[in-house]
């Protein structure tokens, strides 16, 4: 029933809109300018104006984009309400969310379930994604499953970033930027002929600024900005029929990121000073900070990609080669106090992808199109990291446990012989993974369009999928103390082997909460094959129907997939069906189970899981788009559900992974223009989303007071950080100064409904809004000077929270930019 009343909302809305257009058409000033109104979308892989898309889709121009100074996808979200993106703990971890769907960013062995594609190119990892935005033509968002065309991962969506392709008439541009925390930005491009058919162009871009947290322990600041990038791209085009575009680039981040704020000081602050560290307690809106080596964020991105399109005919052929890599070092005081309890916590990860598409789109005169391709990605992945202690440790876990965990170590050495040498808690003790990721995979799809009607099309299309992913895993843990079983040395001390298992019998079951670092069972083994193998067919059905040269509208179904996803951290563990934990000197002993019966089991062993099956969705959407002169709207209302949806959520150590059974959104989705007179134009762009847990009763969830991650069935309860409602307006004016001079004013807003930040009992929510502005003097000559800013009410609000690491009780989290502002001068040429 609230489908069907969402979608029928959806209907009214469009007729409202049809009569305020009509309006708003016979009021419109007759110089106009309809240039704007005339919007290339090619994310669905045919080139076709937004008006004639029968999908739900945002387009966001470079000249939106100059005007709003956004310079990367984190700033994107602002002008476009059903994205979200947030930034995590390092400068490689970005989740991109669509309708309330997506994951991925910390987890290097979960697939995003928002596509980012380049150029046409496929990115795979946030790491490869998050960069200043190159030479921009536009970018496109298609919202909703978009696997028929797309394949695996496109079960939320799409992002589509185009930039301008080399041109036979020499020009370009170059732009010098300065703002407050001494940001410095720089970019520029050029293009022009090499010869009647051969192209190029080249832009650079330069992004430094200082840090907005002053970390008071180091003397530095945290949040800094210290990226760039090149790109070259050759265009031969030998005829109208035939073109080749080849593409290289190279980007690099090197920055201290990302500053964490304390937002409750639990129990563990008090031992955290017992050992000399500082906290800047229960501050969680902070502009400063304590830790005791600064964070290390060293990421280098590359690749080159060949694209050629063939006009054979009534056909056009199409072929994209890809080779991307990406290499990142990241290191991070993960305690977030100046105490030295984590020594480190490095991750050195090294992707390889491939990726190569064709398809053949027909150009008949007839009622009749079709297109098919087939697209091949291949991965290795590689990392290596670890979380050591640090010389602090020993004596902080001693503080927590009153003195226990160093003046027990002689009693426990003696009762368990053979304990490995070392203190325990010693500074260089930990865990070290070493993972090995290989995913290959294959899709052939098609799609056809037939007109029933000149006005009545009808669309169905399809995409079979099969992956392959393979993952080794060489861990080692030398934390002594972790690898202890404490039943047995319970038994051995006298308790009975029936109440071992018991803290309230077992005094050194007190101890169990500092082994958070216990033996890994490796895998592939006999019982675990470290394999996935999935298989998948997608589709849509789509009626469209256009009323007019105005007015069109649309109904569909669609089914979209994800393909499973490893748990690469160290809460990687085997499912429950494969293992029964238990210590052997328990009574009665852990039942048997196919690890245990193997010999496999090793000390402290606990369930999990190793991977989360794949995603499948479904959509129902209807969609009506209206482009009047001054007039131009997209309304869309839908009802999407996944089935197995992939929830990671970070449990202070590592990471839980689990599928959920159904997950569902119900929403409307609103863009609109209106331009009254030529220089004056007014965006608003509107979303509801009803996003909730339908039925996931093994989830996981931040429990408030102790500020655990336990298991919570999560079945009805709404999705956290996905706000019900989602405004963003944007007004331009031109006022000109005979020909020679134009003075342009921008100002944007954006705003959504309160929302909760974390799913689970922590009563925080977020309530995000921000104000943008922007004014330009332009010269007939090609110079442009401007002032712009961004969240000029400083708005102060926090995106993520999360439990403190090895701090028990305390909550931690990361708050958003603070107002930033400043001048930019801008020459065309």
């Amino acid at each position: 029933m609230r489908t069907i009343t969402t979608l029928r909302f959806a209907i009214l809305a469009g007729a409202s809109l049809l009569e305020t257009a009509a309006t708003a058409q016979q009021s419109a000033q007759n110089d106009a300018d309809n240039d704007d109104a005339i919007i290339i979308v090619t994310a669905s892989k045919r080139t076709a104006t937004l008006q004639d898309t029968p999908i739900s889709v945002s387009v966001t121009s470079a000249k939106a984009i100059e005007a709003a100074n956004v310079r990367d996808l984190l700033d994107l979200q602002t002008l476009v309400p059903s994205l979200r993106v947030n930034q995590l703990q390092s400068s490689a971890n970005t989740n991109f969310i669509i309708r309330g769907f997506g994951n991925g960013a910390n987890n290097p062995g979960i697939e995003p379930s928002v596509g980012v594609f380049i150029d046409g190119v496929y990115r795979s990892r946030s790491a490869a994604q998050i960069g200043d935005l190159p030479n921009i033509d536009r970018v496109e968002v298609l919202r909703g499953p978009q696997s028929t065309l797309f394949g695996k991962n496109a079960s939320a969506g799409i992002i589509s970033i185009v930039t301008q392709a080399p041109q036979f008439e020499f020009g370009g541009n170059a732009e010098v930027s300065y703002g407050n925390f001494n940001a410095l930005i720089v970019r520029g491009s050029i293009t022009g002929p090499i010869s009647e058919s051969v192209a190029f162009s080249l832009a650079g871009n330069y992004n430094r600024r200082d840090g907005y947290v002053r970390d008071e322990a180091l003397g530095i600041d945290y949040n800094d900005r210290n990226r760039w990038g090149i790109r070259g791209s050759l265009l031969f085009k030998p005829s109208d029929d035939f073109k080749i575009r080849l593409i290289a680039d190279y980007d690099k981040i090197d920055e201290v990121c990302c500053a964490v704020v304390n937002i409750v000081d639990g129990p563990t602050g008090n031992a955290v000073r017992a050992v000399g560290g500082r906290i800047e307690s229960n501050s969680p809106f902070a502009l400063r900070q304590f830790t005791n080596f600064a964070s290390v964020n060293d990421i280098k991105n590359y690749g080159i990609s060949l694209q050629s399109d063939a006009r054979i005919g009534n056909f056009d052929l199409t072929t994209i080669l890809a080779w991307r890599g990406v290499d990142s070092f990241t290191d991070q005081d993960s305690d977030f106090t100046s105490a030295d309890l984590i020594g480190s916590n490095f991750n050195t990860t090294g992707i390889d992808t491939y990726t190569a598409e064709m398809r053949l789109a027909s150009n008949f005169d007839g009622p009749f199109n079709f297109l098919v391709g087939g697209f091949y990605f291949h991965e290795d992945i590689q990392i290596d990291s670890g979380l050591t202690f640090g010389r602090d440790f020993r004596n902080y876990a001693g503080a927590l446990s009153g003195g226990a965990y160093i003046n027990l170590e002689p009693t426990l050495r003696a009762l368990l012989p053979g304990t490995p040498a070392g203190a325990f808690g010693s500074q260089g003790q930990g865990r070290f993974e070493d993972f090995s990721y290989r995913n290959r995979a294959f899709s052939l799809f098609g799609q056809a369009d037939f007109e029933v009607t000149d006005r009545l099309t009808l669309t169905a299309g399809g995409n079979y999928t099969t992956d392959r992913k393979n993952v080794a895993s060489n861990n080692t843990t030398t934390d002594v103390f972790s690898g202890l079983d404490l039943v047995l040395a319970g038994v051995r001390a006298g308790v009975p082997a029936q109440v071992a298992a018991n803290p309230q019998f077992n005094p050194f079951l007190g101890l169990r909460a500092l082994q958070f670092l216990p033996p890994f069972l490796n895998f592939p083994n006999a019982v675990e094959d470290g394999r996935t193998r999935d298989n998948n067919f997608s589709y849509t059905l789509r009626l469209a129907y256009k009323f007019s040269e105005e007015v069109s509208a649309y109904a569909s179904y669609g089914t979209g997939f994800k393909a499973s996803s490893f748990n690469l951290s160290t809460d990687s563990r085997p499912f429950a069906t494969q293992f029964i934990p238990g210590s052997p000197a328990q009574v009665p002993a852990p039942a048997a189970s196919p690890i245990r019966t193997a010999g496999l089991a090793v000390t402290n062993l606990g369930t999990g899981t190793r991977f989360a099956g794949p995603e499948d969705a479904e959509v129902y959407e209807v969609g009506v788009k209206g482009s009047f002169t001054g007039f131009r709207f997209n309304l869309a209302g839908f009802y999407q559900v996944l089935r197995g949806f992939q929830g990671n959520v970070f449990s202070g150590t590592g990471f839980v992974l689990a599928n959920a059974p159904q997950a569902s959104v119900r929403g409307i989705e609103l863009d609109t223009v209106f331009t009254p007179v030529r220089d004056f134009s007014i965006t608003a762009n509107f979303t509801f989303l009803d996003a909730r847990n339908d039925d996931f009763p093994g989830g996981s969830a931040l429990l408030n007071g102790s500020f655990q991650v336990v298991p919570v069935d999560l079945s009805g309860q709404r999705f956290a950080g996905t706000p019900e409602f989602a405004l963003s307006v944007a007004a331009d004016y031109t006022a000109r100064f005979g020909d020679d001079m134009r003075a342009l004013f921008h100002v944007d807003f954006f705003s959504e409904s309160p929302v909760q930040i974390a799913q689970g009992t922590v009563p925080l929510r977020r309530e995000a809004y921000a104000l943008n502005a922007s004014a330009t003097l332009a010269f007939k000559q090609g110079f442009e000077v401007s002032v712009w800013g961004r969240n000029l009410t400083d708005a102060t609000y926090l995106t993520t929270i999360f439990p403190g690491v090895a701090q028990a009780g305390t909550l931690s989290g990361y708050r958003n930019q603070p107002r930033t502002y400043g001048v930019l001068a801008r020459y065309r040429f």
